[in-house]
């Protein structure tokens, strides 16, 4: 048996398990009780594209009319702040300067959370919501409830929609992150997805909240391991139908300086034997994407090259499909997506360990104090 026979299918069963069965939005039961105080942070920097949308959804949400929305304008641009002050009920705060050793997103964060002290004391629930998240009336009352029975910090990650061609080369980014946070395991997730978050206000506070993550790029790992650290349950859910966002709109460039951001650090934060499984599964969808190799070399027949191709084609298929809306062509064309995803994360190692820095919206972050 050949070594890459064993590696594929040794690859393609740990892909089955990183993966898991990721917990749905749409599982979760509606909410059959009245909310809890509640407190809606938006941190929006130069979001004027999206921001609307997101606060129609929490308008036309009846079970959010008693909630406290606050949109914190994160030093934008353009409209955003505008468009925000358009809709009744929406508090809109212009975030303080940025201190020196705070990262932008944790400080904006942070600012809508000191805002709303104090009237709401500790009593309340906070929801960190991104400007680009879209929510269908209901869903935030679920994982609310779904929050009172388990506490801790629950996340979500929104379903991935996409509409130009170059958003479907994010289909690898989006599984990894489902892996590397193990939104699949039933048991407890080992890290939290940024663009919802739904924790008590007294645990926030008593985990140091986005104070204690202040200088981290990747903010919402970081504040996962302070609530491990705390002892704090971590929930990590697929928004399925009812949570969805388009993650880079504005081109190819924008996707590719998203994408360096977030994942060297990220890497560095997923736990080794978790991180191990994924390295070993991407590996293996390599081997069977280059199998045509051996098939040349004599030392596989051709047969089990197409096999083990098929097994990944399947696979992937399943998971672009659970993660967002990705084509059955791009599952066909694998390799393509995935020497997108090897290239970005490169660009990311360099930029992350060697540079120190990376950009995004038009800031320069520091990596140096990266402890996640």
């Amino acid at each position: 048996m050949s070594v890459t026979l064993v590696l594929c299918l040794l690859g393609w069963v740990l892909g089955w398990w990183a993966f898991g069965r990721p917990r749905r939005v749409d599982d979760l039961p509606p909410a059959s009780q009245l909310l809890p105080p509640l407190t809606i942070v938006i941190p929006a920097r130069n979001e004027a594209a999206s921001l609307g949308s997101l606060l129609a959804d929490l308008r036309d949400d009846l079970a959010l009319s008693g909630s406290r929305i606050v949109v914190v304008d994160d030093h934008s641009a353009d409209d955003t702040a505008a468009i925000a002050s358009r809709f009744e009920g929406v508090e809109v705060l212009r975030a303080p300067a940025l201190p020196t050793g705070w990262a932008g997103k944790p400080w904006a964060c942070h600012s809508g959370v000191v805002a709303t002290a104090p009237e709401a004391g500790t009593g309340d629930v906070v929801v960190f919501l991104d400007a680009d998240v879209r929510v269908r009336p209901g869903a935030l009352p679920r994982l609310v409830q779904d929050h009172a029975a388990g506490g801790g910090l629950l996340s979500v990650q929104p379903r991935h929609e996409t509409r130009r061609w170059y958003e479907q080369l994010s289909a690898v980014f989006n599984v990894v992150a489902m892996m590397g946070v193990g939104s699949g395991d039933p048991r407890d997730a080992t890290g939290a997805f940024g663009p919802l978050l739904v924790t008590a206000r007294a645990d926030y506070l008593a985990v140091g909240g986005h104070g204690a993550v202040r200088d981290q790029v990747v903010e919402d790992l970081a504040l996962a391991t302070r609530y491990r650290e705390a002892g704090h349950p971590l929930s990590a859910l697929d928004g399925g139908s009812q949570v969805r966002f388009r993650m880079y709109p504005e081109g190819l460039g924008q996707l590719v300086e998203g994408w360096t951001k977030n994942f060297a650090v990220g890497a560095g934060a997923t736990p080794p034997l978790r991180l191990l499984s994924i390295v070993v599964w991407v590996t293996a969808a390599t081997a069977a994407a280059a199998s045509s190799v051996d098939v040349i070399r004599g030392t596989l027949p051709a047969i089990s090259a197409w096999t083990l191709y098929l097994l990944f084609v399947g696979q992937l298929l399943v998971m672009f499909r659970q993660v967002g809306r990705f084509r059955l062509l791009t599952s066909l064309l694998f390799p393509i997506p995935l020497a997108f995803f090897f290239a970005v994360f490169a660009r990311s190692l360099w930029m992350t360990h060697v540079r120190r820095s990376v950009t995004w919206r038009g800031r320069s972050i520091s990596t140096a104090r990266s402890r996640s």
